[in-house]
């Protein structure tokens, strides 16, 4: 929108184009352009750029304008009209996945605005949930009725079967009811409505040579039409119908009832509305050593962030990005306070206990460095008071709208385990996970433990209800030195990979949907003037 005009006779010729940064020697490389529009400083882009969107990876981005003077695809032979940087999260974390940012980089000039939407493309995430009967099957056993089963396959490109399911063994009859059984709709046809789907009926018997009763043939678009007449399948078995002039079927299968569900990602619910808040808390006691001491955790350095600062950064930068108002309460605990010397395991680090929050990362560094210099590490350490304090928040809000993310930094000494096991269980019933990130050179057996990966958190004999809880030990991700994160990327992507699954959890086990996105931007019209 209100893009410059530097023709002279006309308006300009603009075109978009696309930049992503290497993740190694962050060098622009471009991604794609846009087609020209012609004659206009309020182009509409039809072209779509397609990318892969990692939740836990920041991806930048970078949109040059140009007006387009010759056919000459290099770009230093047009008119530059000025850009605008964001990232991928950045636009996918907005209100409806609709990012409008300033143009820049033409100085003393306004250059206009850019609207970018993001969606995300459905590759078929619908699952079915059917059930099937039969009737009449033919009599396989000896002694007995037949013990059938079905086996359903779908057809490949090259005309071959691959086997997708298959039902249990119901025993002893000839008129067997199956239990409903659910498959992505990938698995059964891949997403093809009209690919044959082959099913097999056989007799079970307990040396594994099973029977083969008949068979016959569907698709996911005749199944689709559910419980109907259409959905009554003769049973064909070929050897038998070769041999006898008076065969008819082998019985019939009955399709009792078929139910589409879809199920639904991360992204639905972001876009949705659902906001993601973000806490910080800061370990501030005595085992971290002396800040003034460079082989202190918190030690201040003026040239460079310590461990807790480049933790801090790296994890942070991300998640603000779903943070709507970019506030963050940030808090410290095991310290001594100011002025009477009071240990507190859950201060605020701005010096504001009713009112915690930090404008952005670089508010709560701020924050973070000017508590260093005004409180006394201390202890003891416990993690009990901060999981509480943002577990109140989040039983306020249950019901989809808000989910709360906890960053705890700490060098991993714990001394209320059992407090903080209680803490983890009751808030695993609660929208929120907990990131703990280990920094120094201490065993981690204790974060491990809290982490449940391995063997599910449980206190007093009550167990998680989910999984809540990430560790990642720090120094996997920084050089020999101590002083420089290898990757701010693979750190940030192993703290928050688990993210998206433990938010999906929540939302299933309430039964909470992703609310329907706001309405698509639509330009406005231009309305044509007419004098009379």
């Amino acid at each position: 929108r209100n893009l410059l005009d530097r023709d002279t006779f006309s308006k300009s010729d603009p075109i978009c184009v696309l930049y992503t940064q290497a993740i190694g020697n962050k060098e622009w490389r471009e991604f794609g352009r846009t087609e020209v529009i012609d004659n206009t400083l309020n182009p509409d882009f039809v072209r779509k750029f397609i990318m892969d969107y990692f939740f836990e990876e920041r991806e930048n981005l970078r949109f040059d304008f140009y007006d387009v003077d010759s056919k000459s695809p290099n770009l230093s032979k047009h008119d530059f009209l000025g850009q605008m940087f964001c990232t991928l999260g950045e636009i996918v974390g907005s209100q409806g996945s609709r990012l409008e940012k300033s143009i820049v980089g033409i100085p003393g000039k306004k250059c206009g605005t850019v609207i970018v939407t993001a969606e995300e493309l459905g590759c078929c995430r619908d699952s079915v949930l059917m059930q099937f009967c039969a009737n009449k099957l033919d009599k396989k056993d000896f002694f007995g009725k037949s013990d059938p089963f079905l086996v359903f396959l779908r057809s490949n490109e090259d005309g071959s079967f691959t086997i997708c399911h298959k039902t249990e063994v119901v025993k002893n009859t000839l008129n067997p009811v199956w239990q409903a059984f659910k498959i992505s709709v990938r698995a059964l046809c891949n997403g093809d409505y009209d690919r044959t789907i082959k099913v097999e009926v056989y007799d079970w018997d307990r040396d594994g040579s099973h029977d083969f009763i008949g068979e016959f043939t569907t698709s996911y678009r005749e199944l689709s039409r559910g419980q109907s007449q259409f959905n009554v399948y003769e049973v064909i078995n070929p050897k038998k119908k070769g041999k006898k002039k008076k065969y008819i079927n082998s019985g019939t299968v009955t399709l009792l009832s078929f139910l589409i569900e879809t199920e639904v990602s991360f992204l639905d619910y972001i876009k949705g509305g659902t906001q993601i808040n973000f806490t910080v808390a800061i370990d501030f006691t005595a085992s971290n050593g002396n800040p003034s001491q460079p082989t202190s955790l918190h030690y201040m350095n003026p040239y460079q962030l310590n461990a807790y600062g480049m933790a801090l950064k790296a994890v942070g930068e991300i998640i603000q990005d779903y943070d709507s108002d970019k506030m963050f309460p940030a808090l410290g605990f095991g310290a001594r306070l100011p002025p009477d010397g009071r240990v507190s395991h859950e201060f605020a680090l701005n010096g504001n206990p009713q009112n915690p929050y930090c404008h952005g990362i670089d508010g709560v560094m701020e924050a973070y460095y000017r508590s260093l210099k005004s409180v006394q590490l201390y202890g003891p350490t416990n993690f009990a008071p901060v999981i509480n304090h943002v577990a109140r928040y989040a039983a306020s809000v249950k019901d989809g709208s808000q989910y709360f993310v906890l960053l705890i930094i700490t060098d991993g000494v714990i001394s209320d385990m059992a407090q903080t096991k209680e803490s983890i269980v009751n808030a695993s019933k609660l929208p929120m996970s907990i990131i703990i990130v280990g920094v120094g050179p201490a065993e981690f057996d204790a974060m491990e433990e809290l982490d449940g990966d391995v063997v599910r958190i449980s206190s007093r004999g009550k167990f998680a209800e989910r999984d809540i809880v990430q560790f990642v030990p720090f120094r996997d991700y920084i050089d020999r030195s101590g002083n420089h994160v290898l990757s701010m990327a693979r750190l940030a992507k192993d703290v928050l990979a688990e993210i998206p699954e433990q938010f999906l959890s929540y939302m299933r086990v309430r039964g909470i949907k992703p609310l329907p996105a706001p309405p698509p931007y639509t330009p406005p019209i231009h309305v044509l003037q007419t004098q009379i």
